[in-house]
């Protein structure tokens, strides 16, 4: 009974959210183009995909040749409207990954509002305005027409092999890749043979216009999400320390088997994704940190995390000298970075025209 309701009810979505495109695709709705490179960075998947660190990616590529802009939603967060993201900024009122952006980027222009055309009209009117627009989960915001528009799959559930919510985790049906110039799949393992990139493509039904590429995920040293409180900077994982990993993200598996890996005693806290840290959330990690009897301990958490547990309330000195994150970045698989870097970097330098670009580019 429970799944046939549930595919009742994503039959019902699906068409809810088919009326809408389709009243783009008549023009009755309309897109709005804007005389700077816009891309889109997003997916139809209700969380997990990696569309931050991909953003990130690009940001870092674009950075040194064009003053880059990064929009966003910011999920979840309290305030409403139009805000630029600071770095001394709250997760309440930006979101956690709009902050965490501009923790790492504290150069760019971040900025959030749900409309994103309104967004990107306020941020052009800052001086020196943005050489190129970022936006943050953006696929199905179809107001603004992106000049390259990606999306993102999770190799481990590609979005052909899911369904509608709330049956499964699709906010619009597989077949809206179509609006895709680049398809990304996402979270691939590291040797990913060629006969299982030929089954995707096929499975992807890969149009002439598009371009596939397949990421993995990297992670970088572990750092202090207190350094002013941190007992000992250079901490680094080894085999045999105990870890209590508090997550608070869509998918923690591939980050737990990271550190499986180096043959640590792992213990794990999941909390959903986008959580705030409550009092009695932070009474609860305490209790299991000290429960670890081992001397060789650490807390570790992930970058998203990191920039909510600095907002959290009444953080104890054993959590705070204790606790770690780990970056995380996308490499791209089969030395096909430097196609996607071109054909990234190609299409900002065509659209924005004339601009004295720096000596040492460094794009590939």
């Amino acid at each position: 009974m429970k799944y046939l309701l549930l595919k009742l009810l994503s039959l019902f979505y699906g068409m809810l959210v088919s009326f809408r495109n389709e009243l783009f695709n008549l023009k009755i709705l309309s897109s709005k183009e804007f005389d700077r490179p816009v891309i889109s960075i997003g997916n139809i998947t209700a969380g997990g995909t990696g569309k931050t660190p991909h953003t990130e990616y690009i940001a870092q590529l674009l950075k040194t040749n064009f003053k880059v802009g990064v929009l966003s939603r910011g999920y979840k967060r309290k305030s409403r409207g139009f805000q630029v993201v600071e770095a001394t900024s709250k997760v309440r009122q930006v979101g956690d990954e709009p902050l965490q952006i501009k923790l790492k980027f504290d150069d760019l222009l971040v900025a959030v509002d749900s409309n994103r055309v309104r967004g990107i009209t306020k941020m052009l009117q800052f001086k020196p305005e943005p050489d190129v627009i970022l936006l943050d989960d953006a696929f199905q915001h179809q107001y603004v027409n992106p000049g390259i528009n990606i999306l993102l799959t999770d190799y481990n559930r590609l979005i052909t092999k899911d369904s509608l919510l709330p049956h499964g985790r699709l906010r619009e049906s597989a077949f809206n890749k179509y609006r895709a110039t680049i398809i990304i799949v996402t979270k691939c393992p590291k040797e990913l043979q060629p006969i299982d990139e030929r089954i995707i493509t096929k499975e992807l039904e890969i149009r002439p216009y598009q371009d596939l590429f397949f990421t993995n995920i990297t992670y970088g040293s572990l750092m202090p999400v207190f350094p002013e409180d941190v007992l000992d900077v250079e901490m680094k994982i080894k085999g045999g320390s105990s870890i209590l990993l508090v997550t608070g993200i869509a998918n923690p598996e591939p980050l737990k088997e990271y550190l499986t890996d180096g043959r640590n005693e792992i213990s794990q806290l999941i909390f959903p994704d986008h959580h705030q840290f409550s009092v009695k959330n932070i009474e609860r990690i305490e209790a299991n940190f000290e429960a670890i009897t081992r001397p060789n301990k650490i807390i570790v958490t992930t970058e998203k995390d990191m920039v909510r547990f600095r907002d959290a309330p009444s953080i104890p000195d054993s959590i705070r000298q204790n606790i770690y994150y780990i970056p995380v970045g996308i490499s791209f698989l089969n030395n096909k970075g430097s196609e996607f870097n071109r054909k990234v970097f190609d299409y900002v330098k065509k659209n924005k025209g004339n601009i004295d670009f720096y000596s040492n580019s460094n794009w590939d």
